[in-house]
């Protein structure tokens, strides 16, 4: 690449970061401490972002239980602390006044955050540790090899400086988020493009109490996407409303008409009050399935870090705990790497890495979609198997526990995913033949525990269909579970190929 005359280089270092997001800022405070017990030096390391001001966002607010363990693993446990971060203790599940209570095996806790206030206590840590320049500068191009196309670093500009500056190093980490300005460039002929399956719209309600207190919300919405609930603060609930695609040309009007009416009414007040007063956000909910990097089809000299590499939905919050843990295993292989140059070696590295992380970050990016799928039911099919899902939650016991053990990050199992996911289908189609019309119409509640007192089974017997309706729902069965197969199958497919 050719060098204006108005660019200027400076040292070079060990490893440019680029982007000081949850991934990019732990790794750099993770990189300086793995590099004390495996080197004689420390890395010198530059962590770059556009602005260092707090963010504003409306996702990456709910860490999960494994991320939780992640964070601590990594030494920033304390970045949870003086935040406001609420504890959050499982998931209560609301469909047409039914609730399910999901808590989280064996008391684990998962937090809930002011996401740019837990990204400051991160940036904090990353400055004070060895080795390590927290830079605000904005990344304009990767700097290339002319003759072999290897990334020697980047070029930066400054706010208040008419020139750029060459910031040279043996290994470009890209981590600036799911609007990655340099994927394109780095995977090449390898891209996969993000999928977008809608935008979340979010609002901040102020004090309000949730129906399972200290617990994610998950209100499942007839006719469109599901709505999340979670207490981010004293007096601050986080609301996400799931829009699909087409979004409506009058946001507010779509959810005070069609989604505010199907929420508990405790919340209603609480929901005008935040729509009259604060402009609507809205992010995308992108699926980014990740494609192994390192071989000749990637650029050499630079990887992809979180959601500029990697990304699930985010009904699941398993975001962070994702890049977290890939941080956990990533920054001690790097840190062992005596030439960050030798690209044949880092190479290597790079395909441990990648199969090392599966079994949780394929656990966690399948969930994420699948349960999607089911709890934004557009069809008859989903709809059979959205009614199943609610159901065997409520069965309590082991399907509830498997289940939020894979959702929380602490079983990073896909085989256990499979078995439940199946479980799932079988069970929705039980609940076909058996009480196709109580799932509608029961408005008892659950217990504690998820089961709802007297069972639904005992429920569903009383409403059992006339046998002339059972050829149909044979048929019904077997597209509901063909549709099961068409929802999972290739989601499994995107993360065990290896090619």
């Amino acid at each position: 690449m050719s060098s204006s005359s108005n660019t200027i280089q400076t040292p070079s270092y060990d490893v440019v970061i680029v982007g000081a997001g949850i991934a990019g800022s732990a790794l750099a405070h993770a990189l300086s401490a793995a590099a004390s017990t495996t080197r004689p030096t420390p890395l010198r390391i530059a962590l770059l972002e556009r602005s260092l001001a707090e963010p504003d966002r409306i996702v990456g607010e709910l860490l999960q239980p494994g991320g939780v363990a992640a964070l601590r693993s990594l030494g920033l446990g304390a970045c949870l602390e003086g935040i406001d971060a609420i504890p959050v203790h499982g998931y209560a599940v609301l469909d047409a006044g039914k609730t399910v209570h999901i808590p989280y095996p064996s008391r684990a806790e998962g937090r809930s955050f002011h996401h740019g206030r837990f990204v400051q206590n991160l940036r904090s840590y990353a400055k004070a540790a060895p080795g390590v320049d927290v830079l605000e500068a904005t990344v304009t191009d990767l700097i290339e090899c002319p003759l072999t196309g290897r990334v020697l670093g980047v070029q930066v500009r400054r706010d208040g400086v008419d020139y750029r500056e060459s910031l040279f190093s043996d290994l470009v980490v890209i981590a600036d988020g799911c609007f990655s300005n340099f994927r394109n460039v780095v995977m090449g002929e390898a891209l996969k493009k993000p999928v977008m399956r809608g935008h979340f719209v979010g609002a901040v309600l102020e004090d309000v109490t949730l129906p399972v207190p200290q617990h994610g919300t998950v209100a499942l919405i007839k006719g469109h996407g599901p709505v999340l609930l979670y207490q981010i603060g004293e007096h601050d609930t986080r609301i996400l409303i799931d829009v699909k695609n087409p979004l409506p040309s009058d946001l507010k009007n779509h959810i005070l008409t069609n989604i505010v009416p199907q929420l508990p009414i405790s919340l209603h007040t609480a929901i005008h009050n935040a729509l009259s007063k604060d402009r609507l956000r809205r992010m995308p909910n992108s699926f980014l399935p990740s494609v192994e990097q390192g071989w000749p089809h990637t650029k050499e000299g630079v990887i992809l870090l979180g959601d500029a590499w990697n990304m699930r939905h985010p009904l699941t919050g398993g975001g962070m705990t994702v890049a977290l843990s890939d941080v956990v295993l990533l920054a001690p292989m790097i840190a062992a790497e005596p030439d960050l140059t030798d690209w044949y070696a880092m190479t290597e590295m790079l395909h441990r890495w990648h199969w090392a992380r599966k079994p949780l970050a394929a656990t966690i990016n399948i969930l994420s979609v699948a349960l999607y799928d089911l709890f934004g039911a557009d069809d008859k099919y989903l709809g059979v198997l959205r009614n199943g899902c609610f159901k065997y939650f409520e069965r309590g016991g082991d399907c509830i526990l498997g289940p939020v053990s894979l959702l929380s990050g602490l079983a990073p199992d896909p085989v256990l995913l499979f078995r439940h996911f199946f479980s799932v289908a079988i069970y929705s189609v039980w609940v076909l033949f058996v009480h196709p019309s109580s799932s509608s119409s029961s408005s008892s509640s659950s217990s504690s525990h998820g089961r709802v007192p007297g069972g639904s089974e005992k429920q569903g017997l009383a409403s059992r269909p006339a046998l002339l309706k059972y050829p149909a729902l044979y048929l019904t069965a077997v597209r509901s579970f063909w549709t099961a197969i068409v929802v999972f199958a290739p989601l499994l497919w995107t993360e065990i190929r290896w090619w």
